[in-house]
């Protein structure tokens, strides 16, 4: 409960189903009379139990506010993985949230959904009794998937009801799905003997069955009678339209928000089973019947043709973050018409360009700090922050400790969308299978083509992100090893090819000809008898010392370069005065020495020469001078100095 409001989470899958759509606006319906906020935390995609699949978008239920909901609702047959319910369900007894499962059952938790069973066994019965089928065939969904079990073993019992032998023959295997369903019942056209009925244990197999009986010149259901399951608005727009049983989502949404309003008030509550409606149609023989649920679909296919033209948009969205300078710009590169209405919140982990998030696993191991990079409300008053968002109202430099879509710096915004009235949805984001973050979408009305578009806006800001840091990744890893080919890994300062390059630049610069040019040598004093004494370890340490006063001393323009050994050189464009500079060299070696421990005192001689960049500067000319003027100071050094 949060400001006296009592938050009930919805955990569902595909958002733009229109029977799951259709849920959410009841659901939201019944919750907003008692003035209770619902949160959707979905996947899109359908993972089909297989509970093998690492399926990164699931990440959505870990980042739930557990201890803040007052009651979860988990569409499991919407989720299909019961690795996924259980981690959730187990979280939230941890929390002490109670559970309620739609269409599964779990141990521990409240049970409400259709009784598939008896829902399966009118339509079936239906085409048997009603219409005489006596040879009836059964399109199953997956082999020794719990669902198509049960619904195989309600097919057998009417069989045996009915006096009609059964064998396994009878039974073939859709998979739940369209292609594996067109190539079953391509393998049924090969027998001799067709059947006269073909059940289907969902909807989505029956259309396919009857496609590809009539595609093949049979007559349905005069050849053959087809039947579905589920209740799936496609049924009624095919022809002829689909014998059924309908799920009415309508009716379980508003049994949900009364019995997730009733757990969440401490009250005691009982299991609920609907029965799904019998609904006969063309398909099986009956005459023609419609769905209640048609506006939907109508109000998708008035703007369906617009909203293809939205994967081209957000993959142009995509590209642009991807190849974006910096992260202020990626962030930008977010807000598009299509983007309206949500905010992106990230790790900001990824943005350690040296640790490819992505590539690596030692990022995953501690907690992540979440950031709110982008919202949509705010776009036109973006920062030119480390994080594009509007720095008054958002952004802070502190870590992020807890990990839910209500903590962190975004808390207070999510609130205040959460006043609105509608459903706020959240979208895990993940790229090559790796969760770093979410999307929130804060619509303020219910237009399903909005639910649809939010599965590629997910995708294209995932892709984006990603494909942002592992170009910065690329070109980090670029920079350094171009780093290690210019410069001298001992001291840093370029070495010959890369001190070459530069100079060759700045020599041809407009703006620094006819200008002084100055060389500076500095050599480190005694390095022979260093290595000698001490070792060579010590030697570079007094060679880095050097290089490092030099490099200090020097103006920040400067060209810095060691050529080997102790030959340490400066190149100064401009202006300067290098009795100063060398007198910098040696004031830096001085605290150098006060602050270390080695049994020796770290010195060095220095010379320089300027001459004037033009046609006639030879920089070799001037490098031997500078080099002769710092032996001559060498040589004037006292005695008892390291020589």
């Amino acid at each position: 409960m949060i400001n006296g409001k009592k938050i009930i989470a919805l955990c569902t899958s595909r958002v733009y189903d229109v029977l799951v759509y259709g849920f959410i606006k009841k659901l939201n319906e019944t919750l907003q009379k008692e003035n209770a906020h619902l949160l959707i935390f979905a996947i899109n995609s359908d993972i089909y139990w297989d509970e093998s699949a690492v399926c990164a978008e699931t990440y959505v239920y870990d980042i739930m506010p557990y201890n803040e909901l007052d009651c979860i609702l988990i569409m499991d047959e919407k989720i299909k993985s019961h690795t996924v319910s259980d981690r959730i369900i187990k979280r939230a007894k941890s929390e002490n949230v109670p559970v309620i499962v739609v269409d599964g059952d779990y141990e521990g938790t409240v049970k409400i959904g259709f009784d598939f069973e008896a829902g399966f066994e009118a339509i079936a019965r239906h085409v048997i009794e009603d219409h005489h089928a006596r040879r009836p065939h059964m399109m199953a969904g997956f082999k020794g998937n719990p669902f198509s079990i049960q619904r195989e073993e309600v097919f057998k019992k009417i069989l045996a009801d009915n006096n009609i032998p059964f064998d396994e023959s009878m039974i073939s295997y859709g998979e739940f799905w369209a292609d594996p369903t067109r190539e079953a019942t391509k393998e049924i056209l090969k027998r001799d003997v067709l059947p006269d009925a073909i059940i289907c244990a969902n909807d989505i197999m029956a259309i396919n069955v009857s496609a590809v009986l009539q595609d093949n010149g049979y007559r349905v259901p005069e050849d053959v009678m087809v039947s579905g399951f589920d209740g799936f608005e496609e049924v009624f727009y095919v022809s002829p339209k689909i014998a059924t049983s309908s799920c009415d989502t309508t009716l379980l949404a508003e049994e949900s928000g009364r019995l997730a309003l009733k757990l969440a008030s401490g009250e005691p509550a009982g299991d609920i089973h609907i029965t799904p409606k019998l609904i006969p149609n063309e398909s099986c023989g009956c005459k023609s019947a419609m769905s209640s649920l048609s506006g939907y679909l109508a109000n998708f296919n008035n703007n369906f043709y617009r909203h293809q033209d939205d994967t081209r948009i957000l993959y142009n969205v995509s590209s642009n973050m991807e190849t974006s300078e910096d992260i202020p710009a990626m962030a930008s590169c977010i807000h598009n018409i299509k983007t309206n209405n949500s905010l992106t919140v990230v790790d900001n982990y990824i943005f350690d360009f040296d640790k490819n998030y992505f590539m690596t696993d030692i990022n995953h191991e501690r907690t992540p700090d979440f950031h709110i990079i982008y919202d949509a409300d705010y776009a036109d008053k973006h920062s030119s922050e480390l994080l594009s968002v509007p720095k008054e109202v958002f952004h802070d430099t502190t870590v992020n400790t807890e990990v839910s879509v209500l903590s962190g710096n975004f808390r207070e915004r999510i609130l205040s969308l959460m006043e609105s009235g509608y459903p706020l949805l959240f979208n895990s984001l993940d790229y090559m299978n790796k969760p770093f973050g979410f999307n929130c979408y804060y619509y303020r009305e219910f237009v399903i083509t909005n639910y649809s578009k939010s599965t590629i806006v997910t995708n294209g800001i995932s892709n984006g992100i990603g494909g942002f840091v592992n170009l910065q990744c690329q070109k980090n890893l670029i920079k350094k090893m171009d780093d290690m080919y210019k410069h001298d890994s001992l001291t840093g300062l370029f070495n010959r090819v890369g001190f070459q390059n530069a100079y060759d630049t700045m020599k041809e610069l407009p703006e620094n000809q006819g200008k002084p040019v100055t060389v500076i040598m500095s050599d480190l004093d005694g390095l022979k008898l260093i290595n000698d004494s001490f070792g060579h370890a010590f030697g570079d340490k007094s060679i880095v010392a050097v290089a490092d006063a030099l490099k200090r001393a020097c103006p920040p323009e400067a060209l810095c370069a060691r050529y080997g050994g102790d030959e340490l050189f400066a190149v100064v464009f401009g202006k300067c005065n290098p009795d100063e500079i060398i007198r910098k060299i040696e004031a830096y070696l001085n605290l150098y020495n006060q602050g270390t421990t080695l049994p020796y005192a770290t010195t060095s001689s220095s010379g320089a020469f300027t001459g004037i960049l033009g046609p006639d500067f030879e920089f070799k000319k001037a490098l031997k001078l500078a080099d002769d003027n710092m032996y001559i100071a060498k040589n004037r050094k006292r005695t008892g100095i390291i020589s």
